[in-house]
């Protein structure tokens, strides 16, 4: 009997689009011989479908029309029910449009790769591919994961954080902070966003000030960081679990102008028709020009920052390398990264259907190992006349 993928993409989140791109490629690298696959497409408005007209990329340039041709579904989140549901019940029949065994999520960015839709999951039981609730919080987070980092050893660049209110209620002192503590350029940054989203740099005061109002607009908290201004941006993959992992020969990403845009990731850095492949379409060297000494050290980092996260399936280490003193710096980390990478582990000798394959085993594998776990017990206190301070007095029945 095959396995039965549910595979989850789009999504409410600036980086619909990409996980649109991200789950195609996926779902066309998984064995059909071995699994059965069931896309899971959320529209920018939260509502989930079905249908096989979702396997047609060319379809979401019309996503009303799409949507049409599909099933919308739901799941409940009772622990067990591994079911996909019609929202409008057939008048016969059973409303179980299908059933599945495990779920891939190629969410980007906000309600996706930030744990929300991992605890759904986790409520309901159902073994998934990619990180858990706490590492991908962590992970989608820019400043709670250099906090984790820095208290790991792990280098990464100065930086100043603040919310939204904080930068209206102080704008002078946390613009006197950072100029004091960072010095210009700086890199401003949404905590939260991803594919470069919002992101900019500033040279002086007034850019700063600009920045950090484009910046609010999307996350109610916001990173400013030293900026690297003559640097090399390099990626690296790992692939595994916290405890056991392997990790992928390094890219290095050709960017167009002072920072790696969205455009450079993913329209191949001119706005062309490149886009619809995603990050396998942007401009990039691999494997990475390096001494042999930096890539390995890179590799490292890149393993110590997927440890200490505690991440688990595929996930993608961005890094800075000061060019003036080689002195390498962890930027951030993908959790579930634009086409899951899979151009980095074919470098590396794992082709695309293998990364998937890994992924199930490793999602199936946790789930086995959670299974083995604790998580209540048999015993009723109330039945045994504890729990409640003072006995039952004050206590309606």
């Amino acid at each position: 009997m095959k396995t039965r993928i549910g595979v989850l993409f789009g999504g409410r989140s600036t980086e619909h689009e990409i996980s649109v791109i991200s789950a195609s490629q996926a779902m066309a690298a998984i064995d059909r011989d071995s699994y059965d696959v069931t896309p899971i497409y959320i529209t920018k408005e939260g509502c989930w479908y079905c249908g096989e007209a979702l396997l047609d990329l060319k379809a979401y340039r019309d996503t009303a029309s799409l949507i049409n041709k599909c099933e919308e579904v739901y799941m409940q989140p009772n622990h067990g029910d591994f079911n996909l549901y019609r929202c409008r019940k057939p008048m016969f029949g059973s409303n179980v449009f299908a059933t599945l065994d495990v779920m891939i999520p190629v969410l980007h960015g906000a309600n996706g790769e930030d744990g929300t839709i991992e605890g759904l999951l986790d409520l309901i039981g159902i073994p998934y591919a990619g990180c858990d609730v706490l590492a991908s919080a962590n992970g989608m987070d820019k400043i709670a994961m250099k906090m984790i980092l820095a208290a790991c050893s792990i280098p990464v660049v100065d930086y100043v954080w603040m919310t939204d209110r904080q930068w209206f209620a102080n704008r002078e002192q946390l613009t006197s902070e950072i100029e004091s503590k960072l010095g210009y350029p700086v890199i401003v940054k949404p905590a939260n966003l991803g594919s470069s989203v919002g992101i900019s740099r500033a040279d002086n005061r007034e850019e700063l000030n600009s920045a950090i109002d484009d910046a609010r607009r999307y996350s109610t908290r916001i990173i400013v960081e030293h900026c690297v201004t003559n640097l090399r941006e390099i990626n690296c993959s790992v692939l595994g679990d916290a405890d056991e992992y392997e990790t992928s020969v390094c890219e290095e990403p050709i960017k167009s102008g002072k920072i790696l845009s969205y455009t450079d990731k993913y329209m191949g850095g001119s706005g062309s028709k490149s886009g619809s492949k995603g990050m396998a379409a942007s401009q990039k060297r691999i494997p990475a020009d390096l001494p042999q000494e930096m890539s390995d050290r890179i590799r490292f980092l890149s393993g110590e920052t997927f440890r200490v996260l505690s991440c688990h399936g595929v996930s993608r280490v961005d890094v800075i390398v000061d060019a003036d003193t080689n002195e390498i710096y962890v930027n951030e980390i993908n959790t579930i990264p634009g086409s899951l990478s899979f151009y980095l582990w074919e470098a590396t000798g794992i082709s695309f259907p293998e990364l998937m394959n890994r992924l199930v085993r490793l999602a199936l594998k946790r789930k086995r190992e959670q299974d083995s776990k604790v998580f209540s017990f048999s015993q009723n206190i109330f039945a045994m006349g504890g729990g409640v301070k003072g006995g039952t007095k004050g206590v309606k029945a």
